[in-house]
Protein backbone atom coordinates (compact mmCIF):
# COMPACT_ATOMS: atom_id res chain seq x y z
CA UNK A 1 0.00 0.00 0.00
CA UNK A 2 1.56 3.48 0.04
CA UNK A 3 1.90 5.36 2.91
CA UNK A 4 -1.20 7.65 2.63
CA UNK A 5 -3.04 4.16 2.38
CA UNK A 6 -1.49 2.17 4.98
CA UNK A 7 -1.43 4.86 8.00
CA UNK A 8 -5.18 5.60 6.79
CA UNK A 9 -6.05 1.79 7.38
CA UNK A 10 -4.28 1.07 10.48
CA UNK A 11 -6.08 4.55 11.55
CA UNK A 12 -9.25 3.29 10.83
CA UNK A 13 -8.88 -0.15 11.79
CA UNK A 14 -7.63 1.36 15.17
CA UNK A 15 -10.33 3.91 16.00
CA UNK A 16 -13.19 1.15 14.57
CA UNK A 17 -12.07 -1.05 17.48
CA UNK A 18 -10.79 0.82 20.53
CA UNK A 19 -12.72 1.85 23.32
CA UNK A 20 -14.77 5.12 23.93
CA UNK A 21 -12.04 7.57 25.52
CA UNK A 22 -12.25 11.42 25.28
CA UNK A 23 -14.33 13.26 22.95
CA UNK A 24 -12.79 12.79 19.73
CA UNK A 25 -11.07 15.87 17.97
CA UNK A 26 -10.75 15.53 14.31
CA UNK A 27 -8.51 17.86 12.26
CA UNK A 28 -7.50 17.15 8.39
CA UNK A 29 -4.06 15.15 8.32
CA UNK A 30 -0.78 16.49 7.14
CA UNK A 31 0.47 14.58 4.22
CA UNK A 32 2.53 11.81 4.83
CA UNK A 33 6.20 12.33 3.33
CA UNK A 34 6.88 10.71 0.14
CA UNK A 35 10.55 10.21 0.59
CA UNK A 36 11.65 10.54 4.26
CA UNK A 37 14.93 11.62 4.77
CA UNK A 38 17.15 10.14 7.36
CA UNK A 39 16.43 10.61 10.75
CA UNK A 40 12.54 11.59 10.06
CA UNK A 41 10.32 9.59 12.36
CA UNK A 42 7.71 8.29 9.02
CA UNK A 43 10.56 5.41 9.09
CA UNK A 44 10.74 4.68 12.70
CA UNK A 45 8.96 1.47 13.54
CA UNK A 46 7.51 2.31 16.43
CA UNK A 47 6.21 5.79 15.23
CA UNK A 48 2.61 4.71 14.10
CA UNK A 49 2.00 2.60 17.18
CA UNK A 50 2.84 5.38 19.39
CA UNK A 51 0.54 7.82 17.37
CA UNK A 52 -2.01 5.51 17.86
CA UNK A 53 -1.72 4.96 21.69
CA UNK A 54 -1.54 8.80 22.11
CA UNK A 55 -4.77 9.21 19.59
CA UNK A 56 -6.61 6.97 21.78
CA UNK A 57 -5.68 8.21 25.13
CA UNK A 58 -5.83 12.19 24.09
CA UNK A 59 -9.24 11.86 22.01
CA UNK A 60 -7.32 13.34 18.53
CA UNK A 61 -7.88 11.94 15.26
CA UNK A 62 -6.00 9.04 14.60
CA UNK A 63 -5.13 9.92 11.11
CA UNK A 64 -4.16 13.47 12.16
CA UNK A 65 -1.66 12.10 14.67
CA UNK A 66 -0.24 10.10 12.70
CA UNK A 67 0.64 12.41 10.28
CA UNK A 68 1.78 15.10 12.55
CA UNK A 69 4.58 12.68 14.20
CA UNK A 70 5.49 11.30 10.45
CA UNK A 71 6.54 15.28 10.47
CA UNK A 72 8.66 14.97 13.33
CA UNK A 73 12.51 14.65 13.03
CA UNK A 74 15.32 13.19 15.32
CA UNK A 75 17.79 15.77 16.98
CA UNK A 76 20.70 13.88 18.38
CA UNK A 77 21.45 17.12 20.21
CA UNK A 78 18.67 16.40 22.63
CA UNK A 79 19.85 13.43 23.52
CA UNK A 80 22.81 15.38 24.55
CA UNK A 81 21.14 18.09 26.05
CA UNK A 82 19.19 15.96 28.50
CA UNK A 83 22.25 13.76 29.50
CA UNK A 84 23.49 14.22 33.21
CA UNK A 85 26.78 16.22 33.66
CA UNK A 86 29.63 13.94 33.49
CA UNK A 87 31.39 16.49 35.46
CA UNK A 88 28.70 18.17 38.32
CA UNK A 89 31.19 19.40 40.57
CA UNK A 90 30.32 20.63 43.87
CA UNK A 91 27.24 22.30 44.74
CA UNK A 92 27.98 25.81 45.22
CA UNK A 93 24.63 28.30 46.44
CA UNK A 94 27.07 31.79 46.21
CA UNK A 95 27.78 30.87 42.81
CA UNK A 96 24.35 29.39 41.28
CA UNK A 97 22.98 32.67 43.38
CA UNK A 98 25.44 34.83 40.86
CA UNK A 99 24.29 33.37 37.63
CA UNK A 100 20.32 35.01 38.00
CA UNK A 101 21.72 38.23 40.36
CA UNK A 102 23.32 39.59 37.63
CA UNK A 103 22.99 42.84 36.03
CA UNK A 104 21.25 41.50 32.76
CA UNK A 105 18.81 39.69 33.73
CA UNK A 106 18.08 42.42 36.75
CA UNK A 107 17.89 45.16 34.04
CA UNK A 108 14.98 42.96 32.29
CA UNK A 109 13.22 42.38 35.16
CA UNK A 110 12.78 46.27 35.70
CA UNK A 111 11.47 46.33 32.59
CA UNK A 112 9.50 43.90 32.92
CA UNK A 113 7.99 44.60 36.33
CA UNK A 114 7.34 48.61 34.81
CA UNK A 115 5.72 47.83 31.74
CA UNK A 116 3.27 45.03 33.74
CA UNK A 117 2.97 46.32 37.16
CA UNK A 118 -0.44 46.10 36.91
CA UNK A 119 -1.18 42.87 35.22
CA UNK A 120 1.52 41.50 38.34
CA UNK A 121 -0.49 43.18 41.02
CA UNK A 122 -3.72 41.39 39.30
CA UNK A 123 -2.34 38.17 39.57
CA UNK A 124 -0.75 38.49 43.29
CA UNK A 125 -4.73 40.05 43.97
CA UNK A 126 -6.69 36.99 42.68
CA UNK A 127 -3.78 34.25 43.38
CA UNK A 128 -2.13 35.35 46.87
CA UNK A 129 1.31 35.50 44.80
CA UNK A 130 3.94 38.28 45.48
CA UNK A 131 5.00 39.96 42.35
CA UNK A 132 7.99 39.58 43.09
CA UNK A 133 7.87 35.94 43.32
CA UNK A 134 5.68 35.90 39.99
CA UNK A 135 8.38 37.91 38.33
CA UNK A 136 11.62 35.41 39.84
CA UNK A 137 10.65 32.72 38.50
CA UNK A 138 9.83 34.51 34.96
CA UNK A 139 13.35 36.01 35.09
CA UNK A 140 15.08 32.67 35.93
CA UNK A 141 13.28 30.80 33.61
CA UNK A 142 13.84 32.43 30.82
CA UNK A 143 15.14 35.99 31.50
CA UNK A 144 11.47 38.04 30.72
CA UNK A 145 10.91 35.49 27.20
CA UNK A 146 14.79 36.72 25.60
CA UNK A 147 15.28 32.70 25.80
CA UNK A 148 12.54 30.21 25.33
CA UNK A 149 13.78 27.67 22.98
CA UNK A 150 14.49 27.43 19.45
CA UNK A 151 14.12 23.89 19.14
CA UNK A 152 10.48 22.07 17.62
CA UNK A 153 8.67 21.14 20.57
CA UNK A 154 7.12 18.50 18.32
CA UNK A 155 10.83 16.65 17.46
CA UNK A 156 12.44 17.22 21.24
CA UNK A 157 9.05 15.34 22.21
CA UNK A 158 8.87 12.35 19.76
CA UNK A 159 13.24 12.16 20.28
CA UNK A 160 12.63 11.54 24.54
CA UNK A 161 9.54 9.24 23.46
CA UNK A 162 11.24 6.97 21.11
CA UNK A 163 14.74 7.48 21.50
CA UNK A 164 15.63 8.64 25.31
CA UNK A 165 19.35 8.40 25.72
CA UNK A 166 20.97 5.52 26.89
CA UNK A 167 22.61 5.77 29.60
CA UNK A 168 20.45 7.29 32.15
CA UNK A 169 17.22 6.27 33.99
CA UNK A 170 14.54 5.68 31.01
CA UNK A 171 12.07 8.65 31.08
CA UNK A 172 10.32 7.62 28.12
CA UNK A 173 6.80 7.00 29.46
CA UNK A 174 6.95 10.59 30.66
CA UNK A 175 7.83 12.39 27.89
CA UNK A 176 5.48 10.15 25.47
CA UNK A 177 2.71 11.53 27.73
CA UNK A 178 4.24 15.04 27.56
CA UNK A 179 4.08 14.50 23.28
CA UNK A 180 0.28 13.09 23.69
CA UNK A 181 -0.36 16.46 26.16
CA UNK A 182 1.09 18.78 23.48
CA UNK A 183 -1.06 17.31 20.79
CA UNK A 184 -4.39 17.59 22.66
CA UNK A 185 -3.21 21.02 23.32
CA UNK A 186 -2.37 22.24 19.80
CA UNK A 187 -5.86 20.82 18.63
CA UNK A 188 -7.48 22.18 21.82
CA UNK A 189 -6.00 25.84 21.01
CA UNK A 190 -5.30 25.89 17.51
CA UNK A 191 -1.44 25.45 17.21
CA UNK A 192 0.39 24.43 14.60
CA UNK A 193 2.39 21.50 15.89
CA UNK A 194 4.63 22.62 13.32
CA UNK A 195 5.73 25.45 14.71
CA UNK A 196 5.54 25.74 18.12
CA UNK A 197 8.90 26.15 19.68
CA UNK A 198 10.50 25.47 23.44
CA UNK A 199 13.54 24.02 25.23
CA UNK A 200 15.47 20.93 24.92
CA UNK A 201 13.38 19.12 26.97
CA UNK A 202 10.08 20.65 25.66
CA UNK A 203 9.39 23.53 27.46
CA UNK A 204 7.27 26.25 26.55
CA UNK A 205 6.96 30.07 26.61
CA UNK A 206 7.95 32.43 29.31
CA UNK A 207 7.45 30.44 32.19
CA UNK A 208 8.39 27.37 30.35
CA UNK A 209 5.75 25.39 30.97
CA UNK A 210 5.79 21.74 29.95
CA UNK A 211 3.01 20.43 27.49
CA UNK A 212 0.88 18.53 30.85
CA UNK A 213 1.21 22.24 33.04
CA UNK A 214 -0.36 24.36 30.42
CA UNK A 215 -3.32 22.10 30.16
CA UNK A 216 -3.64 21.77 34.21
CA UNK A 217 -2.44 25.43 35.12
CA UNK A 218 -2.16 28.05 32.58
CA UNK A 219 -4.68 30.61 32.08
CA UNK A 220 -5.95 32.72 29.85
CA UNK A 221 -4.92 36.02 31.58
CA UNK A 222 -5.45 38.71 29.37
CA UNK A 223 -9.22 37.67 28.24
CA UNK A 224 -8.25 37.32 24.34
CA UNK A 225 -9.93 33.49 24.31
CA UNK A 226 -6.53 31.75 24.18
CA UNK A 227 -3.73 30.43 26.53
CA UNK A 228 -0.80 31.65 24.39
CA UNK A 229 2.44 31.52 27.12
CA UNK A 230 4.74 32.16 24.04
CA UNK A 231 3.60 35.68 22.91
CA UNK A 232 1.06 36.77 26.04
CA UNK A 233 3.47 38.07 29.07
CA UNK A 234 0.30 38.34 31.01
CA UNK A 235 -1.20 34.69 30.16
CA UNK A 236 2.08 33.75 31.42
CA UNK A 237 2.16 36.25 34.35
CA UNK A 238 -1.61 34.22 35.55
CA UNK A 239 -0.33 31.08 34.78
CA UNK A 240 2.49 30.97 36.76
CA UNK A 241 0.29 32.29 39.70
CA UNK A 242 -2.11 30.22 39.53
CA UNK A 243 0.56 27.18 39.19
CA UNK A 244 2.15 27.93 42.94
CA UNK A 245 -1.33 28.44 44.20
CA UNK A 246 -2.44 24.96 43.32
CA UNK A 247 0.60 23.76 44.35
CA UNK A 248 0.17 25.15 48.12
CA UNK A 249 0.94 28.87 47.88
CA UNK A 250 -0.40 30.22 51.00
CA UNK A 251 -1.08 34.23 50.81
CA UNK A 252 0.93 36.40 53.20
CA UNK A 253 3.15 33.40 54.40
CA UNK A 254 6.86 34.13 54.16
CA UNK A 255 9.23 31.30 52.45
CA UNK A 256 11.69 30.99 54.61
CA UNK A 257 13.02 31.89 58.01
CA UNK A 258 16.87 32.43 59.18
CA UNK A 259 18.06 29.33 61.76
CA UNK A 260 21.15 27.95 62.66
CA UNK A 261 21.58 24.20 62.50
CA UNK A 262 21.53 22.01 65.56
CA UNK A 263 25.44 21.24 66.41
CA UNK A 264 24.58 18.01 67.45
CA UNK A 265 24.99 15.86 64.10
CA UNK A 266 22.71 13.42 64.58
CA UNK A 267 20.03 15.87 65.47
CA UNK A 268 21.03 18.16 62.43
CA UNK A 269 20.37 14.87 60.37
CA UNK A 270 17.23 14.23 62.11
CA UNK A 271 16.07 17.74 60.57
CA UNK A 272 17.86 17.26 57.40
CA UNK A 273 16.09 13.61 56.87
CA UNK A 274 12.56 14.86 55.44
CA UNK A 275 14.89 17.13 52.96
CA UNK A 276 12.70 20.43 51.86
CA UNK A 277 9.04 19.08 52.98
CA UNK A 278 8.21 21.07 55.73
CA UNK A 279 7.95 18.45 58.41
CA UNK A 280 8.71 19.76 62.01
CA UNK A 281 6.83 22.75 63.97
CA UNK A 282 8.88 25.12 65.27
CA UNK A 283 8.52 24.07 69.03
CA UNK A 284 10.14 20.51 67.24
CA UNK A 285 12.89 22.17 65.67
CA UNK A 286 13.87 23.73 69.30
CA UNK A 287 13.71 21.01 70.59
CA UNK A 288 15.79 19.34 68.35
CA UNK A 289 18.51 22.08 68.61
CA UNK A 290 17.93 24.55 65.58
CA UNK A 291 18.17 28.06 66.88
CA UNK A 292 15.10 30.15 64.83
CA UNK A 293 14.89 33.68 64.10
CA UNK A 294 12.27 35.55 66.41
CA UNK A 295 9.78 35.65 63.39
CA UNK A 296 10.37 31.81 62.51
CA UNK A 297 9.70 30.84 66.38
CA UNK A 298 6.28 32.56 65.50
CA UNK A 299 5.53 30.42 63.21
CA UNK A 300 2.72 28.40 62.81
CA UNK A 301 2.62 25.87 60.35
CA UNK A 302 5.43 22.96 59.56
CA UNK A 303 8.82 23.93 58.61
CA UNK A 304 12.06 21.75 57.11
CA UNK A 305 15.57 22.92 57.55
CA UNK A 306 16.93 23.55 53.88
CA UNK A 307 20.42 23.33 53.28
CA UNK A 308 22.08 24.88 50.61
CA UNK A 309 26.14 24.06 50.06
CA UNK A 310 29.06 26.61 49.07
CA UNK A 311 31.20 24.63 47.35
CA UNK A 312 34.11 24.36 50.18
CA UNK A 313 32.94 26.85 52.42
CA UNK A 314 30.61 27.06 55.12
CA UNK A 315 26.80 26.12 53.86
CA UNK A 316 24.22 28.28 54.16
CA UNK A 317 20.69 27.01 56.22
CA UNK A 318 17.40 28.36 56.50
CA UNK A 319 13.92 26.98 57.75
CA UNK A 320 11.60 27.07 54.53
CA UNK A 321 7.95 26.92 55.00
CA UNK A 322 4.77 25.94 52.87
CA UNK A 323 5.67 28.42 50.21
CA UNK A 324 9.50 27.65 49.70
CA UNK A 325 8.59 24.06 49.06
CA UNK A 326 6.02 25.17 46.61
CA UNK A 327 8.50 26.97 44.49
CA UNK A 328 10.28 23.77 44.12
CA UNK A 329 6.93 22.20 42.91
CA UNK A 330 8.21 24.14 39.93
CA UNK A 331 11.67 22.86 39.85
CA UNK A 332 12.66 20.10 42.67
CA UNK A 333 15.49 22.32 44.00
CA UNK A 334 16.10 24.40 46.85
CA UNK A 335 18.85 26.14 44.93
CA UNK A 336 16.25 27.09 42.09
CA UNK A 337 13.95 28.26 44.77
CA UNK A 338 16.09 30.18 46.76
CA UNK A 339 17.15 31.76 43.37
CA UNK A 340 13.70 33.26 42.67
CA UNK A 341 13.05 34.38 45.81
CA UNK A 342 16.39 35.84 46.16
CA UNK A 343 15.64 37.69 42.39
CA UNK A 344 12.18 38.68 43.24
CA UNK A 345 13.72 40.27 46.38
CA UNK A 346 16.31 42.42 44.80
CA UNK A 347 14.28 43.56 42.04
CA UNK A 348 11.64 44.78 44.16
CA UNK A 349 14.68 46.58 46.76
CA UNK A 350 15.97 48.36 43.69
CA UNK A 351 12.75 49.60 42.46
CA UNK A 352 11.91 50.84 45.66
CA UNK A 353 15.44 52.58 45.94
CA UNK A 354 14.95 53.95 42.31
CA UNK A 355 11.32 55.83 43.51
CA UNK A 356 12.81 57.27 46.88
Amino acid sequence: MPPQSAASAATRSTADSTPQGPALIRLPAYPLPVNPEPGSYALHPRSQALALKLAREQGLDPEWTVSVLSQARFIEQVQKLNMPASNPGSKNWQAYRARFIEPIRLRAGAQFVKEHEATLQKAEARWGVPVDIIAGVIGVETIYGRYTGNMRVLDVLTTLSLDFPTGRSDRSPFFQNELGQFLRLCAEQHFDPMTVQGSFAGAIGLPQFMPSSIRAYAVDFDGDGVIDLRNSPADAIGSVANYLARHGWQRGMPTHYLVAPPTDLDQRQTLLGPDIKPTFSSEEMARLGAVLDEPGKRHSGKLALVLLHNGANEPTYLAGTDNFYSITRYNQSSYYALAVIELGRVLSLNAKARNN
